[in-house]
């Protein structure tokens, strides 16, 4: 089995004086075009560097690397605002893996667990293959991001663990993206999550998060090693499995505590990504090489615009285009909640190239607020869409109305054209309820033993229910003549209307034989 992957870059080709004289003509459009800075004097525009994941290509040729031509102002590196990027530098065909190993500080760790998950990578070298020839369009990044928070460079091997670096990522647990953020820490570090995108799976933004709780973990602990335990067990169990261990006069280093086996053995495998980074030859494996340069630019945008739209004007396939911007959830892309396109360096220039020749609208689609609570069906009718069309892209299942207040997403028309606002990009929810008839409330005055567990088998109710109504626990038990309440579908009879359905209606009896003769069957005979 080949156990030795190669890896190729895309040529780096600076965007010539002609696409920015293009791009700054005036375009007879009905939408005007997103704008791109561009240096009035320069032959290659100043755009951000970032990086992002790219599906996996077959290389066609060696790594390389294009210089700026001859007199021009250099590419920028938004990692480092104002260091400009020169790609003839002798350090920009050093070797990534090189320079993270030189800033490897963690304290080693040998025991089992490292060995055991070092046979696990040698014996996939395919899985291997594939996982750093994802990490390979992110680790310029994440190590540049490090090395200016004076952390240390295994942590950049992280996302191995996390996620082997997928960027959509999903545990069964919900934690999402490549640093895999559940969805609460993911706010408590301002990743947003809401109908229109999930920052989750943002590459700059959970890479800035994670460095951030990471940091945040270590002031904590004092130590690395018990960090990383808390970045997956939860600071809140590593502490008390800490102070548990004080109690007991034991030892609270991480080799020391009890914790769960997902925990204890997740340590060993960053041990053991960072043995195989640190000498791939001994467990019979191959890195890409990475040069030592970011892999991709931001391209700004202040327009909203359509993601096939985009992915068009690029060049790129659709699914090409979102594994490069994970982390729209919706067909469109809200310029006041995503500022920016990540691009490899060859689509960044033909988009700019082409959104300077794009005539009519960008964005085919806009938020709606729902003036008050109503059925899918006539929400539909009023902004013009199709039932079913209006349930697939707001992802609404059957059965359920829409609350007053959420934000759907909706056709644009003449008379809602507007670009989405920063406030609806940030916080836009659906909130949906059962459609079902308005339930009925009925109290009463319990009778001796009754509890709650009895009120919810009378009324074919869960007990939790009950018990929610009621402000007690599922266990709670009424004092006769305690006042309950039920809220339910249909009200049963009352007293009254029992009696009256008790009482038996007259009874027909049946007509003696040959009294109902059929009369003109009679006059026949």
């Amino acid at each position: 089995m080949n156990k030795t992957l190669s890896h190729s870059k895309p040529a780096l080709r600076p965007l010539c004086l002609a696409l920015a004289a293009t791009l700054l003509s005036a375009c007879a459009s009905t939408q005007a075009p997103i704008p791109i800075s561009v240096p009035p004097q320069a032959a290659t525009p100043v755009v951000s560097f970032a990086a992002v994941e790219a599906p996996v290509v077959q290389p066609t040729a060696a790594p390389m690397v294009v210089k700026p031509a001859p007199d021009t102002q250099l590419l920028e590196d938004s990692l480092n605002p104002g260091r400009k990027i020169d790609l003839d530098a002798p350090a920009v065909h050093a070797d990534i893996w090189a320079r993270l190993r030189q800033g490897f500080a963690m304290p080693e760790l040998d025991n089992e667990g490292v060995r055991r998950a070092e046979f696990w990578y040698s014996e996939r070298p395919d899985y291997v293959a594939r996982m750093t020839e994802r990490g390979s369009r992110y680790l310029f990044h994440i190590v540049e991001e490090l090395e200016k928070r004076g952390m240390p460079t295994e942590l950049a091997l992280l996302p191995f663990v996390e996620s082997a670096f997928v960027t959509d990522a999903k545990s069964r647990a919900k934690a999402v993206g490549m640093w895999q953020f559940m969805p609460a820490t993911g706010r408590d570090f301002a990743l947003k999550q809401n109908i229109f995108r999930d920052d989750r799976r943002d590459v700059l933004a959970s890479t800035r998060a994670a460095l951030d709780y990471l940091e945040r973990l270590h002031r904590k602990f004092g130590d690395w090693h018990l960090a990383l335990a808390a970045y997956n067990w939860g600071q809140g169990n590593v502490a008390k499995a800490i102070a548990r261990n004080e109690k007991a006069g034991l030892a609270t280093d991480y080799e020391s505590l009890k914790m769960p086996d997902e925990t204890r053995y997740y340590i060993p495998k960053l041990q053991a990504v960072k043995n195989i980074v640190g000498d791939p030859a001994r467990y019979s494996l191959s890195l890409p090489k990475i040069a030592n340069h970011p892999y991709f630019l931001s391209v700004k945008i202040d327009r909203d615009i359509d993601v096939d739209l985009a992915a068009r004007l690029a060049e790129m396939e659709l699914d090409e285009f979102k594994a490069f911007n994970p982390q729209m959830n919706k067909p469109v892309i809200l310029s006041n909640g995503t500022s920016q396109l990540l691009l490899p360096f060859d689509n960044a220039g033909r988009f700019v190239t082409n959104l300077a020749e794009h005539r009519g609208q960008l964005a085919s689609w806009t938020a709606w607020v729902v003036p008050k609570t109503m059925k899918p069906a006539d929400a539909a009718k009023q902004v013009g869409m199709a039932e079913a069309q209006l349930r697939d892209i707001n992802k609404i299942p059957p059965k359920m109305l829409v609350k007053s207040g959420s934000t759907l997403l909706v056709p644009r028309t003449a008379k809602r054209d507007q670009d989405v606002s920063e406030h609806l990009a940030d916080n836009a929810a659906i909130n949906l309820a059962p459609d079902v008839p308005p339930l009925k409330k009925l109290s009463y005055k319990t009778g001796k033993g009754e509890s709650v567990a009895t009120v919810a088998a009378r009324y074919k109710l869960p007990a939790s229910q009950v018990a929610q109504w009621n402000r007690v626990s599922t266990k709670a038990t009424f004092k006769p003549g305690q006042l309950v309440t039920v809220y339910l579908a249909q009200l049963p009879p009352s007293p009254q209307q029992r009696v009256a359905s008790s009482k038996k209606a007259p009874v027909q009896r049946p007509a003696k034989v040959g009294a109902a003769r059929n009369p003109v069957a009679a006059k026949a005979g």
